[in-house]
């Protein structure tokens, strides 16, 4: 498990002061030791009482704003931007304002839209944004005003990158909104019961066909006849369906981006699986935010350490291979070399598994950690917010 003076050398390159890093190292250690996104438990993982420790918490949060510290985490020199939702139950929070219900209609909880970058088969991330039906009808908005609310959030930090979105995205108002802000666009598309129509330049209806093990091209195209786009269709051998992507970019562009992402549903798998990020108990939405922010930020801190730790474990990391669509089926794949080195996150791995190394190893790891950190963080916040 890292320990304190070793996380004390990250938040230094995350903060402005040593006076605030020295106060932030306790909190993120103790997250990590916790495995726990709920504040009560993290109090017990600290020094002193957990009562004192709570309170501290709870001030200290809302004086430190850790999301807007957790855009330093932005990748300058990454290819594209990942996005997607996941759903936060809080079955019993029938008191909680911000909570509402969930795409099954009586599940209560909320929705996390988490942007990102790939960084080794998983995803770091930079912002985020959560919404549920119940703030959605109180504040008079829609599923997609939150949607460009984040997006539109880290414009300057996109530049020329494509937004790289799963089949949640799919839909007519947010690329409407994505071309008025001038935001390019990698989206997969959602078939489903009512697959989405497109049209050509003459307003004929385009039909998407095609057979397994081939690829299809369609350019300038009109979703729903009203938003240019560009199409790339794969089915892939094995695989039990197709996959189409659109892009405001150069068709065969987009679908090597699609097929490039790193899969972010890894990392929402370890945020909840790990560090248990669904069991968060918060009256109120901003201090819920701020909690996030922070178990995002001790996730980057285990995640990279952990992602050392895994190469001297099980060797360098293997060729990079399209992962399957989500949803998608395939007949079983022979395993291929280097097949270990993926069973296992950074994260779990630093959490879960017995660490047997050298000290000189052990050193070794932080340093190469900490130098991949170093690159991360060498804007300065204020630049983008």
């Amino acid at each position: 498990m890292l320990q304190s003076t070793q996380i004390f050398r990250f938040a230094q390159m995350l903060f402005d002061t040593d006076a605030v890093a020295r106060q932030v190292t306790p909190i993120l250690k103790a997250i990590l030791d916790a495995q726990s996104a709920r504040l009560s438990e993290i109090a017990q993982k600290m020094r002193g009482t957990p009562a004192a420790n709570y309170k501290h918490l709870q001030r200290f949060m809302q004086n430190v704003d850790a999301k807007e510290t957790l855009l330093r985490l932005f990748q300058a020199d990454a290819p594209f931007v990942l996005g997607d939702v996941t759903e936060l139950p809080r079955p019993q929070a029938y008191r909680t304002p911000y909570v509402g219900k969930l795409k099954d209609g009586k599940t209560r909880g909320y929705w996390l839209l988490l942007l990102a970058t790939p960084y080794r088969g998983r995803a770091l991330p930079c912002h985020f944004v959560t919404y549920s039906s119940r703030t959605i009808a109180e504040q008079a908005d829609s599923r997609n005003l939150n949607h460009l609310q984040a997006f539109q959030q880290v414009k300057a930090l996109l530049g020329e990158k494509p937004l790289v979105l799963d089949r949640e995205f799919s839909y007519l108002e947010l690329l409407e909104n994505l071309r008025a802000a001038r935001i390019n666009f990698v989206i997969r598309l959602n078939l489903g019961s009512h697959p989405p129509q497109f049209f050509d330049e003459t307003k004929q209806r385009v039909e998407l066909s095609i057979s397994p093990g081939e690829t299809v091209v369609h350019r300038q195209l009109f979703y729903k006849g009203k938003v240019q786009v560009n199409l790339s269709g794969f089915w892939q051998q094995g695989y039990a369906e197709p996959l189409w992507v659109m892009t405001n970019l150069p068709a065969e562009l987009g679908g090597q981006i699609y097929f490039a992402r790193m899969k972010i549903e890894e990392s929402f798998r370890d945020l909840k699986n790990l560090l248990h990020l669904e069991k968060m108990m918060n009256k109120q939405q901003a201090k819920m935010e701020q909690v996030v922010a922070w178990v995002l930020l001790a996730f980057t801190l285990g995640f990279l350490v952990g992602e050392e730790l895994r190469d001297v474990l099980y060797g360098p990391a293997p060729d990079a291979t399209p992962a399957p669509p989500r949803g998608a089926t395939r007949s079983a794949v022979p395993q291929k070399p280097g097949q270990k080195w993926k069973l296992y996150s950074g994260l779990f791995i630093l959490l879960k598994q017995k660490i047997d190394v050298s000290r000189r190893q052990s050193q070794q790891i932080l340093r190469r950690a900490l130098d991949r950190f170093r690159v991360l963080v060498q804007h300065p916040v204020r630049t983008y917010v």
